[in-house]
């Protein structure tokens, strides 16, 4: 008995010997419809006299150049089409194509599963599973589009765990129509007589049967997987919703705003407070806080406008009851009322999701045919020890505080970190920040970041960088973070409460979405695909739960997606555009941004060229006593194409949307360079920015000529 070691080595050899002979016979060269054409006649007579001998012949070298994983099958499938016809060449060429299809699959198997399988365990086990329980499924779709090569399924398919004859009656079945596309298109070539009869309608019509076949089948492939997730669920015969959202904070609200535009009956579920986080422990109160905490700031500054002094006499509690009258006059925006008036029945109330088609709202279960998840996220609490024994707060209930802390610990130096920690320093707490990087916003170029440090250094905050929080610890009445420095040290750091600001979790559980089985993505969130679907094709997600950004405006923007797709999918769906994401994080200097910056470039190998223009120049900022920051504009070298650009000074979550607009509507420095600005404003910086890119950029031959033009004008 021969070892399965020798037997595999026999394999190969025959394998070789056989590809050898193809190519040494130029068997390769006659599979070609020319020359197929020019042996035509030749071919009748004997196909005539011996029909079965030639569809043999035919189905054997077929079965042997697919078992040998040629490319080029949709080649031999025209020419089955060109020599037999329509119903024989598809008869013969299925049956043929799923035998080869088969060996190739099989040898696959025979050679590589083994090693496959044992060197990869734990990554081909996933794939093994989904294989055992859907493995049918997705082998047919894969073989209704060919968007891979077939030749590619049958050696991949051979490693997995699905049945060799599950395999072959389902390639069988899956490639039948596209083999019927094919062998009349090569049944139409076979018949051309002249050049002319391209342009006969049959022709013609093969052709447009081989362009669109491909969108057909994945619109047949994108229909067959709706109806396989969907199947072990009873759809309702009505439904009482086009559409329920869950959450009501800014995602949610846009979806049910559009949906009830549209006309659309739609139901919006809050459990909590309608407007969500952003309204009520985001946006709305920290830029409150913030404004606030500026003003103060102004008056600290009094000399730099010419005054001897100013005293501020203020109360922080009364700081943080105006933050609260702001979100009581923002509120009426966010309102059930205003919501009801628009047609969209808001329910403030728990929700849970039975199944695709049905959500328990309170005590009450409506059926619907589409579902849009908004529900948000969540400050992360980390599990550093002893955390539970210290007064810490987050950005949820930091707007409870009524007190000022004399010492203040900042964890985390992302935006809000960075926002809160100034203004605290502001109305007088001593506050430190304690951030793992290098820098404080880590997601800013190091120079951006620099120019934030440095006004952070100057109103007096301390910043610790390069320190991992360890453990908190209480002694006697004080309270302690153990800190650890990146030389290993040691460092304690008192305060009386810590502000924990160390990013955001989506709200994913408690609802019904694990128990439906809705994929989450390694980060946590629901994993979402281009359209903003789930695994599930009639649930959507927006907002923090999707991610990738956790803006408002960003969920503001996934949500029309999310709305449009879920009530006019599928007759037409859009595909959600990050090409042009701005964002700002509103510290003293400001700092905006859109596109790449120079880390990101650098990290993506996309090469640039970079502009800065310093704002300390500009008359404006002059004037207002902001003349600190920059502008800096990343291009494509040699172009006034716009990759990113970043700004940093006053105002500049408000001058970056010159570059928004040119970003999005492909407009480069030329163009920015040639609008006319107010003078003097602050945005006048886009335009000078324009024009040092301008000067860099200045065509050197051209002007030396110019040079030479004026003198030889000047008589010189």
């Amino acid at each position: 008995m021969l070892k399965k070691h020798s037997k595999k080595i026999i394999v190969l050899v025959v394998m070789a010997v056989l590809v050898a002979s193809f190519f040494a016979f130029g068997l390769h060269h006659v599979f070609t419809l020319d020359y197929i054409k020019s042996k035509e006649l030749a071919f009748r007579e004997f196909y005539a006299a011996h029909p079965l001998q030639t569809l043999l012949s035919y189905m054997g070298i077929y079965i042997v150049a697919t078992a040998l994983s040629f490319p080029g099958a949709s080649v031999i499938t025209l020419i089955g089409g060109a020599l037999f016809g329509v119903l024989s060449g598809t008869v013969v060429v299925s049956i043929a194509s799923t035998i080869g299809a088969t060996l190739a699959f099989t040898v696959s198997r025979f050679l590589l599963r083994d090693y496959v399988q044992t060197h990869f365990a734990d990554r081909v086990e996933k794939i093994n599973e989904g294989v055992r329980k859907d493995g049918g499924f997705y082998l047919f779709t894969l073989r209704l589009v060919p968007i891979f090569p077939f030749f590619l399924i049958n050696l991949a398919m051979g490693l997995t765990a699905i049945k060799t004859w599950r395999y072959y009656w389902v390639s069988q079945i899956g490639m039948l129509p596209g083999t019927i596309v094919y062998v009349n298109a090569g049944t139409q070539l076979g018949q051309l007589e002249s050049l002319k009869g391209i342009l006969s309608p049959a022709v013609l019509m093969s052709f447009v049967l081989l362009g669109v076949f491909p969108l057909i089948a994945k619109k047949m492939v994108d229909a067959l997987r709706r109806q396989h997730v969907l199947r072990k669920f009873r759809r309702p015969v009505r439904y009482d919703y086009n559409v329920i959202v869950i959450g009501g904070g800014s995602a949610g609200l846009v979806s049910s705003y559009i949906a009830a535009a549209v006309k659309a009956k739609v139901a919006l579920v809050e459990k909590h407070r309608m407007g969500g986080d952003c309204l009520n422990t985001g946006c709305v109160p920290s830029k409150a806080l913030i404004r606030s905490a500026k003003m103060l700031s102004y008056a600290q500054r009094a000399p730099e406008f010419g005054f001897k002094s100013v005293k501020v006499d203020f109360s922080f509690s009364d700081v943080m009851e105006r933050v609260q009258r702001v979100i009581t006059q923002v509120a009426p925006h966010d309102s059930v009322e205003r919501y009801s008036q628009l047609g969209v029945d808001c329910f403030q109330t728990s929700a849970r999701v039975l199944s695709p088609f049905e959500v328990q709202v309170g005590d009450k279960t409506f059926t619907t045919r589409n579902i849009i998840v908004a529900t948000g996220g969540r400050p992360k609490v980390p599990a550093i020890p002893g955390i539970e024994l210290v007064r810490y707060v987050t950005s949820d209930n930091i707007w409870e505080l009524r007190e000022l802390p004399q010492r203040m610990l900042v964890l985390g130096g992302g935006p809000i970190g960075c926002e809160l920690a100034q203004c605290f320093q502001r109305f007088g707490a001593q506050v430190t920040i304690v951030q793992r990087g290098a820098q404080l916003l880590p997601a800013e170029d190091s120079d951006v970041a620099a120019l934030v440090m440095q006004r952070f250094v100057a109103e007096g905050i301390q910043i610790l960088t390069g320190v991992t929080a360890k453990s908190f610890r209480v002694d006697g009445a004080q309270q302690q973070l153990l800190c650890e420095n990146a030389d290993g040290s040691g460092q304690v750091v008192e305060f009386d409460v810590v502000l924990l600001a160390l990013g955001r979790q989506a709200n994913v559980t408690g609802f019904g979405l694990e128990e439906l089985g809705v994929r989450l993505a390694k980060n946590g969130n629901v994993e979402a695909d281009e359209f903003m679907r789930t695994n599930y094709p009639n649930i959507f997600v927006c907002g923090d739960v999707a991610g990738p950004y956790q803006f408002t405006h960003v969920a503001a923007h996934q949500a029309w997606y999310a709305a449009v797709n879920a009530l006019f999918s599928p007759l037409k769906t859009f595909k959600v555009d990050y090409r042009v994401i701005p964002k700002a994080t509103f510290t003293d200097p400001e700092v905006a941004s859109v596109g790449l910056n120079e880390t990101q470039a650098r990290a993506k190998k996309i090469p640039y060229e970079v502009t800065t223009y310093n704002i300390d120049d500009l008359d404006r900022a002059i004037a207002d006593s902001e003349a600190h920051g920059m502008v800096k504009v990343l291009t494509v070298p040699g172009s006034d194409k716009i990759l990113g650009a970043t700004i940093v000074g006053s105002h500049a979550g408000d001058i970056i949307a010159e570059y928004v607009t040119a970003m999005k509507y492909k407009l480069g420095m030329n163009k920015i360079l040639g609008t006319i600005h107010i003078y003097p404003t602050l945005a006048e910086a886009n335009k000078y920015a324009a024009g040092v890119w301008k000067k860099a950029h200045a065509p050197q031959r051209v002007l030396r000529w110019l040079e030479r033009m004026h003198a030889w004008r000047r008589g010189c």
